[in-house]
């Protein structure tokens, strides 16, 4: 399912020797998932697990790469006033199939722990309304992850 974004990724520029920064579609990424896995208040172990995953799968990276961008991500969510500078960021840099998979990454992170907050389900309507994601799309990257998140682990079946 996320074979375009993650191939779309894998070609950005490094990550390695640069600094990061907010404008760099990884970070904006990573602050969006950040974002909302906070959202509710309550950050799981599982949560931030899946969000690693996410980000080490999508960018092919692991290790100290994977840390500076996760740290990186946290800083700029951490920092930013709004989503805006985030979503305008992924809004220019990702096609319309890969902003819908980013969204439906950010359901899987929410996903994570079991549970949909109201705070976490807000975060991710306003972010698909800011990269241009239609509810109908929205609402089916949810469903999605939801059928995923039932499903016992190691049976993972990408639809």
């Amino acid at each position: 399912m996320f074979e375009r974004m993650i191939s779309f990724l894998k070609d950005l520029p490094g990550v390695t020797g640069r600094p990061m920064r907010e404008d760099d579609p990884r970070v904006a990424a990573a602050a969006l998932l950040y974002h909302v896995m906070d959202a509710d208040g309550d950050r799981q172990d599982v949560e931030w697990e899946r969000l690693k995953q996410l980000l080490a799968t999508s960018y092919g990276i692991s290790g100290q790469e994977l840390d500076r961008l996760v740290k990186a991500g946290e800083q700029a969510d951490n920092e930013a006033i709004d989503l805006y500078a985030f979503t305008s960021v992924l809004k220019r840099s990702l096609d319309e199939d890969a902003r819908k998979d980013f969204i439906g990454m950010m359901w899987e992170v929410v996903y994570a722990d079991g549970q949909v907050h109201e705070m976490e389900d807000n975060v991710i309507w306003r972010v698909a309304e800011l990269i241009g994601v239609e509810s109908r799309d929205r609402i089916e990257a949810k469903r999605a992850a939801a059928r995923q998140a039932s499903q016992p682990s190691g049976s993972n079946t990408d639809e």
